[in-house]
């Protein structure tokens, strides 16, 4: 599954028509922390709980944790207009 079809799956109400790829990573670059970033980007590259969990030293609680944050911080109105193409630039 591509990066664009897994956010477009976390996001509530979506503003149309989502930015390139390339874009998409970009702006989660900078708005996620390293970790969310980390886990939200895991098992598009194949990598299961278990390792993410090992690598990044989390248990299963944390890792919920990180997950509903990330959910939380795609549904916000500033963060869903840099990832959709609305014609605001930021």
């Amino acid at each position: 599954m591509e990066l664009r079809e897994t956010i477009e799956g976390m996001i509530d109400k979506p503003l149309g028509r989502m930015r390139d790829e390339e874009a998409v990573e970009w702006v989660l670059r900078r708005r996620l922390t390293k970790k969310e970033f980390k886990v939200l980007m895991g098992p598009l590259r194949g990598v299961s709980d278990a390792q993410l969990q090992e690598k990044l030293k989390l248990d299963t609680q944390r890792l919920k944790e990180i997950r509903s944050s990330i959910r939380r911080k795609l549904n916000r109105d500033s963060i869903k207009r840099e990832l959709y193409e609305t014609g605001k630039t930021s």
